[in-house]
């Protein structure tokens, strides 16, 4: 009798433990879907002036248009672009109202690293970006070959003598350069999986407790 109450009490726990899981992933799902709305809502949002001072979390993704000159100067971020292959961002200097900040132009394919680009005056229109890439596997840039593994902003930024803002182009500003806008796409969002992962495990667990119970019980009586 000890052993089948504390199946029953063990088995109750660890289904208790699961089925807690799964409902904090569906909670998280919400969570998520709804933050994902948020930012989508921003990112399309009415383009506004550049602000004097971004602030990383009140401005994060603010659509903005400014016109003023792309100056020479670049600095290759090394990506890998869906159904495209390897390739390079192209983060410029771009000087508007007196001030000088990075814009990500786009990609440009590992071939046309070194092309010419056009410089001078244009209007962007993009949204402001603070990408969190860097960790500790991170690799140095290389600044001799000017490959860098990452959207660090301050090192950009001190390289290229800018301001630590980064404005993600929308509009083409070369004809060689495909821009790669701000989206929710890259976002993870894999709390449905984890949802039902944890409920699937819930299942599995309560159809052991429920075998090894019988199979107690019926050891007992026999």
């Amino acid at each position: 009798m000890r052993r089948i109450l504390f199946l029953l009490i063990f088995g109750l726990a660890g289904l208790a433990v699961l089925l807690s899981l799964g409902t904090w992933q569906v909670r998280r799902l919400a969570w998520k879907e709804a933050l994902l709305a948020e930012i989508d809502t921003r990112i399309d949002g009415d383009s506004l002036a550049l602000p004097a001072a971004p602030d990383a979390n009140t401005d994060r993704y603010l659509p903005v248009t400014m016109s003023g000159e792309m100056l020479p100067g670049e600095i290759h971020v090394l990506v890998s672009v869906k159904h495209v292959g390897p390739g390079y961002r192209i983060i410029a200097p771009f000087r508007t109202d007196g001030r000088t900040i990075l814009v990500d132009r786009g990609f440009v394919r590992t071939e046309a690293k070194t092309s010419p680009r056009t410089v001078g005056a244009m209007q962007i229109a993009g949204n402001i970006h603070w990408p969190d890439e860097i960790d500790g596997y991170t690799p140095d840039p290389d600044l001799g070959g000017n490959i860098w593994f990452a959207r660090d902003v301050p090192a950009l930024a001190e390289a290229l003598e800018t301001e630590p803002v980064l404005l993600i182009a929308r509009n083409r500003t070369d004809p060689d350069i495909t821009p790669l806008p701000v989206d929710t796409a890259g976002i993870p969002n894999d709390h449905l999986n984890y949802a039902v992962t944890w409920f699937g495990l819930a299942l599995v667990w309560a159809a052991m407790t429920a075998y090894f119970l019988w199979r107690s019980r019926a050891k007992a009586e026999s």
